[in-house]
């Protein structure tokens, strides 16, 4: 079966970095957009940012645009999040998703398949 497993959070000070990874199983990851969503406590899950199958095309919240970096090693069946310069309303738990379509959506509807999450603590 699929199984998207994130990894990587923590608790880091405002300012600071943090690489989240997301290692897929059961699936021709190379044949799956990757998303990376986040949800905050009484929120809605967010987009954060999504990756094309082949690693090409990659688009961003407005609100991570310039700090996150998504990245993907179709060898590896992992996905990356690089996240430098963090600020305190990126806590939240981060989410990675599959689609099984060439480019990543920004709507969480459109992921088939999603990991547990990661948690993501940026202290003051």
């Amino acid at each position: 079966q699929v199984q998207l497993v994130e990894s990587g959070g923590g608790l880091v000070q405002a300012g600071g970095s943090l690489r989240l990874s997301c290692a897929a199983s059961g699936l021709t990851f190379s044949r799956y957009a990757i998303g990376w969503f986040r949800q905050a406590p009484g929120k809605e899950r967010d987009f954060v940012a999504a990756i094309s199958w082949t690693g090409g095309n990659t688009y961003y919240a407005d609100s991570v645009k310039g700090r996150f970096t998504i990245s993907r090693e179709n060898a590896k069946n992992t996905a990356y999040l690089q996240m430098n310069s963090l600020k305190p309303e990126d806590t939240a738990v981060y989410y990675c998703g599959a689609r099984s379509r060439p480019y990543g959506g920004s709507v969480a509807q459109e992921y088939s398949n999603w990991g547990q999450g990661t948690q993501v603590t940026v202290s003051s």
